[in-house]
């Protein structure tokens, strides 16, 4: 499944990459969210800048709107509301989406009606781009906008101001996620070129346990990088991000898809194709298989481990190649990543520059030997 900035819905067979289906009359504008129904799945969940929340049955492509924010038209940007954040939780039926205005709003999936008043969770007039249920604890949540926060919510007591814990963080917040087997951790992506771990939800949430840097700082014109979690990795440190910088490998500029072990901040692997020379900030990794699905400007690529294959099969064989290259560890990647606050944040433009945010987390540099010409194909 994927979203695009017209409010398209894209239904693929990657074993079938020619064969596709899109809808194009469930939103007018950027798709922002998809979820699956939890018990039917045939119906997805999606939410856009209209400001609409739809349910849409995958097999015909008819969508029921659930819910629409701007039920007057458009009367300007000033009141324009549009939906952001919005995950599921199946054990409550619960399902939750907010919007840029800082508003948290509840949906009951049995009914697919609204339920509940609408909630203030983060500051008003800010983007909350970020929902997340504890995988264990359902009724734990985490929400992320763009105030700068990250915050912990028991939605037993969800009111304005009654969050459990706050994360506190230097820029606009991209995501913020627990991780996916025990939901113990928390691992977010801020817009300082900086991924946050938390190794314990109960402990002092203060400050962060590491601060990996990383380049994935954007532009206006992308879809924001998020930091995911591996769901197969049972120690539960394995993250992949896309990185936003370009790097020479052999020749030709590459924006590549990192894999970092959380656990330290090293590169563990590069993902990339020189015929792919575009930025990937979406990125999705399946439950069971190893295949990775990326977004990268107007194309999906879906990627697997590289099969070992005869040197002159290789050279007579047409089809399209994936390659993941391994990084040699050790050796730091000097004169491309500049660290530090730029001034393209569009939410913030008041903020003032060159200031640093000193905590007592640890930091550590996701090393990148990107001038290496003896990366090794796995």
């Amino acid at each position: 499944m994927s979203g695009d900035k017209k409010g398209q819905i894209g239904i693929w067979d990657y074993e079938k990459v020619t064969e596709k289906t899109v809808y194009d009359t469930v939103h007018s504008c950027i798709l922002n969210s998809m979820k699956f129904h939890p018990m039917k799945d045939g119906y997805i969940y999606t939410s856009g800048s209209d400001g609409t929340l739809s349910c849409t049955d995958i097999e015909t492509g008819v969508p029921i709107l659930l819910m629409d924010i701007n039920p007057d038209g458009w009367n300007g940007p000033a009141t324009w509301r549009m939906l952001y954040g919005m995950d599921i939780n199946s054990e409550k039926d619960l399902l939750l989406v907010a919007d840029n205005f800082g508003i948290l709003y509840q949906i009951d999936i049995r009914s697919n009606k609204k339920t509940g008043e609408p909630i203030l969770i983060h500051k008003k007039g800010s983007k909350v781009v970020g929902l997340h249920f504890n995988p264990l604890n359902p009724d734990l949540l985490i929400s992320c906008g763009n105030d700068h926060f990250a915050r912990l919510w028991d939605i037993r007591q969800l009111k304005p101001g009654t969050f459990l814990g706050e994360l506190k963080h230097p820029r606009v917040v991209n995501s913020a996620y627990f991780s996916p087997r025990t939901g113990s951790k928390i691992m977010t992506t801020c817009q300082d070129n900086r991924i946050r771990v938390w190794d314990s939800i109960f402990g002092d949430l203060s400050y962060p346990s590491r601060e990996i840097v990383h380049s994935h700082d954007f532009n206006r014109h992308l879809t924001c990088f998020r930091a995911e979690w591996d769901p197969k990795d049972p120690s539960e440190c394995l993250a992949v991000i896309g990185r936003y910088i370009s790097d020479n490998f052999n020749g030709v500029a590459l924006h590549p898809i990192d894999f970092i072990d959380t656990s330290n901040g090293q590169l563990v692997a590069e993902v990339m194709d020189p015929n792919i020379t575009t930025i990937t900030p979406v990125n999705k990794l399946h439950p069971r298989e190893d295949i990775l699905a990326s977004g990268s400007s107007r194309s999906l690529f879906i990627w697997r481990p590289k099969e070992e294959i005869d040197s002159d099969e290789m050279t007579n064989e047409k089809t399209h190649k994936v390659s993941i290259y391994t990084v040699q560890n050790g050796k730091q990647q000097k004169g491309k990543f500049v660290d530090g606050n730029d001034d393209d944040d569009d939410d913030f433009p008041s903020k003032k520059k060159g200031k640093s945010n000193t905590t007592p987390s640890k930091i550590v540099t996701c090393p990148a030997d990107a001038k290496s010409k003896k990366s090794r194909q796995k």
